[in-house]
């Protein structure tokens, strides 16, 4: 799956992962609330944690708990990867766009918040792993909307980079700060409007407009 590519060519798109290429928003917000049952905490309201989806795990639950985060990341780390394929499931048209790229000759990166371990599990369980370069995660470096996870993905795949895709306000803004245009998908996390006020170059309801952007390399 992480074949690394030799090339100074402008070939890379990227893609956040959860609420942009999967429909996964349902079980990354039960495992959240289990860490509370768990705990015996109180738990936030459902639409508390949806809004901050896209931030790293500990700065989420320092919003509710502060003094509990490590035990509630724990909680977490346990439920989560027995649990999240439950309902999580590529949205509609994903594969057929990742495979069109791939065919088109470009290089295809997840760049996610989520840690690299869990992403690359999670990819390779949802059978997306064969159509991508390479998946990156944030490990012990600034989170978007720094644009760090963008430019260690271009880097393990040895290309510069076209295309930032995702479904927040903090992808649309590190995609920016990697110099890179940015596609808005409204199926995920944030709305419309919020997407909107990021600026990025395409707000579309789903991924098929990427693919008139990126015609075959010759």
């Amino acid at each position: 799956m992480e074949r690394r590519v030799s090339t100074v060519d402008a070939r890379g798109i990227l893609f956040d992962l959860d609420g942009t290429l999967v429909d996964s928003l349902p079980d990354i917000i039960d495992s959240f609330l289990h860490g509370f049952a768990h705990l015996g905490l109180p738990a936030p309201a459902h639409a508390e944690v949806r809004a901050l989806i896209g931030q790293p795990l500990d700065v989420m639950y320092s919003r509710f708990a502060p003094e509990h985060v490590d035990a509630l990341c724990v909680a977490y780390r346990e439920h989560y990867p027995r649990n999240f394929l439950n309902r999580s499931r590529a949205f509609p048209g994903v594969e057929t766009v990742l495979r069109t790229l791939r065919e088109r000759g470009y290089l295809l990166s997840v760049a996610t918040t989520k840690r690299s371990d869990m992403a690359r599990r999670f990819v390779d369980a949802l059978g997306l792993g064969g159509l991508l370069h390479h998946v990156q995660g944030t490990d012990g470096f600034p989170h978007k909307p720094a644009p760090d996870v963008l430019h260690r993905a271009l880097a393990a795949m040895g290309t510069r980079g076209l295309w930032m895709v995702g479904d927040t306000t903090l992808d649309l803004r590190a995609g920016q700060a990697a110099g890179l245009r940015t596609y808005a998908v409204t199926w995920g996390t944030h709305s419309h409007e919020e997407l909107a006020s990021a600026t990025p170059d395409e707000l579309q309801p789903d991924l098929e407009r990427l693919l008139a952007h990126l015609p075959p390399l010759g």
